[in-house]
């Protein structure tokens, strides 16, 4: 058992033992003079002080990071299934541009039915020989996607459109004949144009004013104009525009003119 320690309250002088000394051998004080010594234990640690600054900042840095990682993972775990409905959203807008509408499940055999082939065109308008149709749906960032349809025994030739709106990014496909001047079919989609008005341009009855509409005249490359309702264009062929929609228009308007104007050679290529 461990010494216990006695002080003695007259003199301090301390005693070693079991209990205090009947008497002080110092000043002969008696044992009730003597007081135990406590002896003090380690310091207690010191608790979190969860009202602190610092443990405010390093807690709501924690979350962030498990916050960030959390959907990290999440977003990476959906990747796959965001682009498969990506895809199969594009091949839904390819289709359309050759007047075909089906359903999203129907949407990959259809595609593969009547898209034949696809290529990619360099920066100059000429065709990539080593690309093909894979490529070409993948790689619009690459260059310049054609895809080629057969629709009742005819060859279609479908072209990529990227522009912007009032609010965001515009795009979609147009389809010409074998010709490769007067247009089969065109369809349009946007990124946040206003319902009602600017967004009037993914309807069904918007695009199909662009049938039969030509990108050349006399030889030269015009595209197609779209313009103010009651409006026209002279020396090149046109639609109405959206009412109230002017500046989504004008902005179908210039995505038509510079995204076709990248396929010029090849619409008058002989290949």
């Amino acid at each position: 058992m461990a010494t216990k320690k006695f002080k003695c309250k007259v003199c301090g002088y301390v005693h070693e033992g079991d209990k205090a000394p009947e008497k002080c051998p110092v000043c002969q004080a008696p044992a009730s003079e003597f007081e135990e010594i406590k002896e003090e234990g380690a310091p207690a640690k010191k608790g979190i002080d969860r009202n602190s600054n610092a443990y405010t900042i390093i807690y709501s840095a924690v979350m962030v990071i498990l916050v960030a990682v959390g959907l990290a993972v999440t977003s990476q775990s959906l990747r796959p299934f965001q682009k498969a409905n990506e895809d199969n959203d594009k091949r839904l807008q390819i289709l359309r541009s050759i007047n075909v509408t089906v359903t999203a499940n129907e949407a990959q055999a259809t595609f593969e039915e009547l898209i034949k082939d696809g290529f990619l065109l360099d920066e100059n308008g000429m065709k990539i020989e080593s690309s093909n149709l894979e490529e070409a749906f993948a790689g619009e960032m690459a260059g310049s996607p054609v895809f080629v349809a057969t629709v009742d025994g005819q060859t279609k030739y479908i072209m990529a459109l990227n522009g912007s709106g009032l609010w965001g990014a515009l795009w979609g496909y147009i389809s010409v004949n074998d010709d490769k001047n007067t247009v089969f079919g065109a369809d349009f989609s946007h990124a946040g144009e206003t319902p009602g008005l600017g967004a009037e341009i993914a309807t069904p009855g918007f695009s199909a004013k662009f049938k039969g509409k030509q990108l050349f005249k006399d030889g030269a490359f015009k595209s197609i104009a779209v313009v103010k309702p009651g409006k026209s264009a002279e020396g090149q062929d046109f639609v109405d525009g959206i009412s109230g929609g002017t500046i989504t228009s004008q902005g179908v308007d210039r995505m038509l003119y510079n995204s076709l104007n990248g396929y010029v050679k090849f619409l008058t290529s002989q290949n």
